[in-house]
């Protein structure tokens, strides 16, 4: 295999994300190749118009197994697509775009919105938005780190004191 210089990141088949304009300081995701679209977790998931715009308010909760943490967040919706999970289950999701932040690079997502309770991660980053920036080691794990997760965990700690 011939190799080239990239300015790509190089990232791990999982890893920490933010979602800071959804008040989602980590989330841990997949790393999904596989998959050409994006999803996050959601339930309470309410559509509702402001303005004049399609607006979705959904919860979260963004640590698997971890239930007492529930975040609220309202997003514009871009739209409603019908999406194939892995199962080939096809499914009308409302999809959102939102600011990622994963290790030191950040940049815009459209993550659909689903039920994802049964899953091991409560996100899915797809190959739709990875294109041109990133490359996946699928023998590593969490290349950009766990700072935002212990910082999270640190947050939480403080907050019940």
């Amino acid at each position: 295999m011939a190799k080239e210089k990239s300015d790509k990141s190089v990232i791990g088949w999982r890893e920490w994300a933010s979602l800071p304009d959804l008040g989602i300081p980590a989330i841990k995701m997949k790393i999904d190749t596989g998959a050409r679209t994006s999803a996050l977790h959601a339930f309470k998931v309410e559509t509702f118009i402001e303005a004049g715009k399609g607006r979705v308010r959904f919860s979260v909760h963004p640590l698997q197994r971890r239930r007492d943490i529930e975040i609220t967040s309202v997003a514009d919706i871009v739209e409603e697509r019908i999406v194939s999970d892995s199962g080939g289950h096809r499914e009308k999701r409302i999809v959102i775009s939102t600011p990622i932040q994963l290790g030191d690079k950040k940049w815009n997502v459209e993550l659909t919105l689903t039920d994802r309770d049964t899953m091991r991660f409560r996100a899915l980053l797809g190959r739709t938005a990875m294109e041109g920036s990133l490359i996946v080691d699928p023998e590593k794990s969490y290349l950009t780190g766990k700072a935002i997760r212990h910082e999270y965990i640190k947050s939480l700690k403080r907050e019940k004191k």
